[in-house]
């Protein structure tokens, strides 16, 4: 007698929650072993990261430490950062293991192309971050310090600042994806793209305006990059999606 549906039910399931598993454990694994050298090195980290502020604080200025365990903790969870954007390759690796058996050809097709690229965008976009945004971010608020202050950074409140420049940039860097996302889904159309040019440019500048200093020097390094990933973007959608024939069994115009 054949196992009843129930039963096949619950099997597939506790199977899925052990690979589940089991693909976590991998994932935690190899950030843990990441995390042994960056934690043993996390001063030379700390100091590294600092470096493009300390570049731009007037002469004899340096970062302070108000909490008493801030300099430990600070540095340590620094190198946890460090070790978790490093294993990411390998984290998102275990997730798109876990995933792919129960997608179909052509959806394996896009998947893996935008998950590479999703990752070496991410990394693009903080290390943008830190050699371009930074120093001018820095600049301008060391330029516009009040004369009789002294501008003396706490280093937890800088890391903290910092990690959010990072995701943030790095998050803006997968405009591409996300654009073509929304074209594999059928939500939007390349033509559609094309002619909302004008307010995504205009809505970049808005969101540049919000996550970076009130210069337009600094809207304009991260709104300009994010454009020209946005034009990138339609393009790679353009050559990946094919459009759908219409009824006379030819394609539909993809001019603008």
């Amino acid at each position: 007698m054949s196992p009843e549906p129930d039963s096949l039910a619950e099997g597939t399931l506790i199977s899925h929650l052990l690979e589940l598993r089991e693909r976590l454990i991998r994932a935690l694994v190899a950030i843990g072993i990441l995390f042994v050298p960056c934690a043993l090195y996390a001063n030379q980290l700390f100091t590294w990261l600092a470096e493009p502020l300390l570049k731009m604080l007037p002469k004899g200025s340096s970062l302070i430490a108000t909490g008493v365990a801030a300099p430990f903790t600070t540095p340590f969870k620094l190198a946890f950062f460090v070790a978790l954007f490093g294993a990411m390759p390998y984290v998102l690796y275990q997730v798109w293991a876990f995933i792919a058996p129960g997608l179909y050809r052509h959806e394996k097709r896009f998947a893996l192309p935008l998950l590479v690229s999703s990752i070496v965008l991410f990394y693009t976009g903080m290390t943008f971050a830190y050699f371009a945004v930074f120093p001018a971010i820095f600049h301008f608020f060391a330029a516009t310090t009040p004369k009789g202050v002294a501008m003396m950074t706490d280093i937890s409140q800088y890391l903290d600042f910092v990690l959010v420049l990072f995701f943030a940039f790095g998050a803006a860097f997968e405009v591409p994806v996300a654009v073509v996302l929304l074209v594999v889904m059928n939500l939007v159309s390349v033509q559609k793209l094309r002619a909302i040019r004008g307010y995504v440019l205009l809505g970049v500048f808005i969101v540049a305006a919000f996550i970076t200093p009130p210069d337009a020097v600094s809207q304009s390094i991260m709104a300009v990059p994010m454009y020209l990933l946005y034009e990138a973007g339609v393009i790679m959608a353009r050559i990946l999606v094919r459009p759908a024939p219409n009824a006379a069994g030819e394609e539909p115009s993809t001019t603008s």
